[in-house]
């Protein structure tokens, strides 16, 4: 094949990432929310999170697109790279800031951009792979140079921290301790520059045909909001069980895709659904040439974010001729996904 027939090979050049706040900790929300701190320590294993909501009064300080923004500007100063560079982007979210306009357009907006493809994929922890895996078909087909991929959530517009808990079911009370809000961002580029990543593989399969939601996040209107349906609804014992399985399942799918070896893995991104359920999905893994990079404790199940946060620190390591591995998986309708780059 010819230099110029080649299909172009997908870079990520680099990461930037915008965590809302300072962390809070497990006694400041066990305190808020009036729930006990050592039950949120074993049962989540979370340490710390962050609110783009003042936890105290409600007010809203950041909006997803804000926290995007800033995220983008990171990685276009990490890439060195003009916005005016920017040929398309693509964000990932399961809670975007409103039906219309499209948070995404809001984003361009905020960093400068116009005249430029944008899309928004809906979706929620397989997210940000699905923006991935957009991106890279993008900049395979010839057309596209340079563009951002971009994932986070703000979980907390979901979630009343006034309401009274008590007796609360424990698919309701497991969101208010899980989740966090944040963003990522990375400039994916055709040219190999800088510290760049090549993105080799891009996994995105739904999987739940006939299967029942591991997780419902309700959109109210002004006809239904005052019904008294949980807001998001989690079927924890479910992802317990099913999470575990379907990550092992998407690590040899990808593993043979690639034609590689467990053992020459030298980094593994297992998914980050709180610090519990991520130790228990990385033993079940069974990698142990590879070292893993998580960051859920600190940050919390911030969705769409979390990939970019992971790749953030992964960047930090690797060297010329490494492996990384990473797994996500949704359990809104179950979703398996997941990516591999090598460091070039």
């Amino acid at each position: 094949m010819t230099e110029q027939n080649r299909t172009p090979t997908t870079h990520i050049v680099s990461v930037g990432t915008a965590l809302p706040g300072e962390p809070v900790d497990n006694a400041q929300l066990a305190k808020v929310l009036g729930v006990n701190e050592e039950w949120i320590e074993v049962f989540i294993g979370t340490r710390t999170r962050h609110f783009a909501r003042d936890l105290g009064t409600g007010e809203v300080r950041w909006t997803l697109a804000d926290l995007c923004a800033q995220a983008c500007e990171r990685a276009l100063a990490g890439a060195d790279t003009d916005p005016g560079e920017i040929d398309f982007i693509v964000l990932g979210t399961a809670t975007p800031d409103s039906l219309m306009p499209a948070t995404v357009n809001n984003i361009a907006d905020q960093l400068g951009l116009d005249q430029v493809p944008t899309f928004q994929l809906q979706s929620g922890c397989a997210g940000a792979v699905q923006a991935l895996g957009l991106a890279q078909t993008m900049i395979a087909s010839g057309q596209y140079r340079t563009g951002l991929v971009i994932g986070g959530d703000v979980c907390s517009k979901h979630l009343d921290v006034h309401r009274d808990l008590t007796g609360a079911a424990p698919s309701d009370l497991v969101n208010f301790v899980l989740f966090g809000d944040g963003a990522g961002a990375a400039v994916v580029s055709a040219e190999p520059r800088g510290k760049a990543v090549a993105v080799r593989q891009v996994l995105n399969r739904f999987t739940g045909l006939g299967r029942k939601p591991g997780q419902v996040i309700e959109w109210f209107g002004l006809a239904d909001r005052h019904e008294d349906r949980q807001a998001v609804t989690e079927d924890y014992k479910a992802i317990e069980e099913h999470v575990p399985v379907m990550a092992v399942e998407i690590l040899w799918e990808l593993l043979g895709e690639l034609d590689w070896d467990a053992d020459q893995l030298d980094y593994l991104l297992p998914p980050q659904l709180s610090g519990r359920m991520t130790r228990k999905i990385t033993e079940q893994l069974d990698v142990p040439t590879a070292l893993e990079i998580s960051c859920v404790a600190d940050t919390g199940n911030n969705g769409n974010a979390l990939p970019f946060l992971q790749i953030e620190k992964l960047l930090t390591q690797m060297s010329a001729g490494e492996k990384a591995l990473a797994v996500a998986i949704e359990s809104s309708k179950w979703i398996k996904a997941g990516f591999a780059l090598e460091k070039i």
